[in-house]
């Protein structure tokens, strides 16, 4: 009984020391001014959450078309995106990721152009992946590691999404992939569903003036549209070094949609 009692107290003891490494770990991530890539940063959902960084204490590194300020490149582009992640890394490693670039090519599956369906992939879920092996050796040292790709609610099915929805649907699979094989180094994967958000992007998309538009609105058990820094608000969640223990998960910012109507 004596050995039992020895055991546990050696076991609290190497479960407290864990913890307090743990936390010195946090502390550092909380306090250093850390960079924090985010594609497609220059409008939208990405500039809030550029935004939201600085006000979190991290440098945001935008890479964009556009944008004041932002390293400038086309994501659809294999070469160009290879050079903007070059330019991004000459300041040394990056340990936080936003993948939130993205693109709808709104169409029927029986009018989805082949180009399309090509392009979509190419911006949407490729550049993702080339983002994420381009910053995952600097996190691998580091031991640690925030990965955020943005999915969308479409990836659960929507009408007029079919290259879209397949590709931010790619986004969770390629998630969970991530997640499962760099826990082990501290690196950390979860996907954002961003549900109806008013941004240009859904604007174009969704006229406002459209039937189909309000029947959004009204099916959101919210009753509103979302807003970009809705969305930022759950990457904040996601990107803290305390946030250690979530990984692999899809977090839905969608007013409650994905438990209401999947048919809009």
């Amino acid at each position: 009984m004596n050995e039992n009692t020895a055991t546990g107290h050696a076991g609290t003891t190497s479960t407290a020391s864990a913890a307090s490494a743990r936390d010195a770990v946090d502390t550092e991530h909380r306090t250093s001014r850390e960079r924090v890539l985010v594609t497609g940063g220059a409008h939208g959902i990405g500039a809030a959450i550029a935004e939201r960084c600085r006000q979190d204490g991290y440098e945001p590194v935008i890479l964009d078309r556009e944008g004041e300020g932002a390293i400038h490149g086309d994501l659809s582009d294999l070469d160009s995106t290879a050079q903007a992640l070059e330019r991004a890394l000459a300041d040394g490693p990056i340990t936080r990721l936003v993948n939130n670039v993205g693109a709808v090519f709104p169409n029927a599956v029986t009018d989805q152009t082949l180009d399309q369906f090509d392009a979509a992939v190419a911006l949407n879920l490729r550049s993702a992946l080339q983002c994420i092996q381009a910053l995952l050796p600097g996190m691998r040292e580091a031991g640690f590691g925030r990965i955020v790709n943005m999915s969308s609610r479409a990836a659960l099915g929507k009408e007029l999404r079919a290259a879209y929805a397949a590709t931010k649907a790619g986004l969770l699979g390629l998630t969970r992939v991530v997640a499962l094989e760099e826990g082990r180094n501290g690196v950390t994967a979860n996907a954002i569903g961003p549900g109806p958000i008013a941004t240009d992007l859904f604007t174009r998309a969704n006229p406002a003036d459209s039937p189909k538009t309000r029947a959004i609105i009204e099916s959101v058990p919210v009753r509103r549209m979302g807003s970009a820094e809705d969305v930022a608000h759950a990457a904040s969640y996601l990107l803290d070094a305390r946030s250690g223990f979530v990984t692999g998960q899809t977090l839905y910012v969608c007013g409650g949609l994905t438990v209401g109507r999947a048919d809009v």
